[in-house]
């Protein structure tokens, strides 16, 4: 029967790389940080690394290191268990009253990861006769999440408060009795921010809860680093934020539910992934109480990340590319063209920048771009650098 099946996965295969969709996994030999080394898939040796999603440099933090040798050493290297049969350690526990109170949630759910944490939440709190209003552009986790929900399910055009108004009105026309709106905090491939305090006010007239998957924003927008809640001064408004340890919190695994206490109640009880998936290893709890630490005391990292941005946005814009408006660190150099973003994916790293080209279907047709993404680990001189590599590339793509 598989002969069969491969000539068919062949053919698909090949049919993904002619269209240069292709996606080639680079081996780097280095722990995550502001400079890799490459050792299989593009050119060897040590490169800039600007397409991590680490974002305050803290994958290789000394002191989160530390925190997680000395877990090692107390707590074990997993649990082998769920949570609700012998899988919760005093570590778990503590990272989720701590999460908790960063985030001015009443309460907090772990789970393996985010992706795991929003496929957790539409299907355990709505049913038939219920509605969920999504962004058109959150993020696959969410999209299959709601998949998973037998909720009714609405769309609303990406950040547009007037869609997102006409599908609550169709949501209480069909007399729906829960509504849950829901959407990425930071839009990961434009690196916009969504409209929070609008659709607050919209949940508030048409009665509505707010859900919130804030992956690319905790750790450093905001004031305090608690995500696009606290930057639109809607903490105690929005009812669910979903996020990830793996991106600005350290950069390892796991995510969260925080929410009203009620909701993480349920989920404990009823939400799949978390009933039928091991428990996030201590260790990564334990460093990620750490990393709260880290981020409680100081806020040089946030400033430091914040300068880099907008060191990056203007030099390239005085430059001439096109990139997409903003003040987040993600940082989309516009290109449109697929197979041209990859030839300058290349050729960046041929200059020693490590980036990555985006086209469709993970971006719309003609929207290919490459997504850099800044990080506090890198110095003043990493960025120029990156800047001027970008200007020689473009001028040999022009050739």
């Amino acid at each position: 029967m598989f002969d069969t099946v491969r000539d068919d996965l062949r053919v698909t295969l090949d049919e993904i790389r002619a269209a240069g969709l292709h996606k080639p996994e680079r081996v780097i030999g280095t722990p995550q940080s502001a400079t890799v080394e490459v050792t299989q898939g593009g050119r060897p040796g040590e490169v800039l690394n600007f397409c991590a999603n680490n974002y305050l440099g803290l994958a290789d933090h000394p002191e989160v290191i530390a925190a997680a040798h000395e877990a090692l050493d107390r707590w074990g290297y997993g649990m082998a268990s769920v949570r609700f049969i012998c899988g919760t350690q005093e570590v778990h526990k503590e990272l989720e009253a701590r999460l908790s109170a960063f985030l001015g949630q009443e309460d907090t759910i772990l789970y393996s990861s985010c992706f795991d944490a929003n496929g957790g939440v539409f299907e355990t709190l709505l049913g038939p006769e219920d509605a969920v209003i999504s962004d058109a552009l959150n993020h696959a986790s969410i999209i299959d999440g709601i998949r998973l929900s037998k909720a009714r399910r609405f769309r609303y055009a990406n950040r547009d408060l007037a869609d997102l108004e006409t599908q609550l009105k169709e949501a209480n026309a069909g007399g729906a009795r829960r509504k849950l709106i829901v959407t990425d905090g930071v839009f990961s491939m434009d690196g916009y921010v969504a409209p929070l305090a609008e659709i607050c006010d919209l949940a508030d007239r048409y009665d509505a809860m707010v859900m919130v998957d804030d992956s690319h924003a905790v750790g450093f927008v905001g004031a305090g680093g608690r995500g696009t809640p606290e930057l639109h001064g809607v903490m105690d408004r929005v009812d669910i934020i979903t996020g990830t340890l793996g991106k600005a919190l350290g950069g390892a695994s796991g995510g969260y539910v925080a929410a009203r206490a009620e909701i993480v109640a349920l989920l404990r009880q009823r939400s799949r992934p978390y009933l039928f998936s091991n428990t996030l290893a201590p260790v990564i709890a334990a460093a990620s109480l750490k990393v709260l630490d880290l981020l409680e005391s100081a806020d040089d990292l946030r400033v430091r990340l914040a300068e880099n941005t907008a060191l990056f946005r203007s030099r390239m814009t005085e430059a001439g590319f096109d990139i997409l408006p903003g003040d987040h660190a993600i940082a989309p150099v516009m290109i449109g063209d697929a197979s041209e973003a990859g030839r300058m994916a290349e050729l960046l790293l041929e200059r020693g920048v490590y980036v990555i080209g985006f086209s469709y279907p993970v971006v719309p047709q003609g929207k290919a771009r490459i997504r850099v993404q800044l990080s506090a680990a890198h110095s003043t001189e990493d960025v120029n650098r990156a800047v001027d590599a970008f200007v020689a590339a473009r001028a040999e793509l022009a050739g």
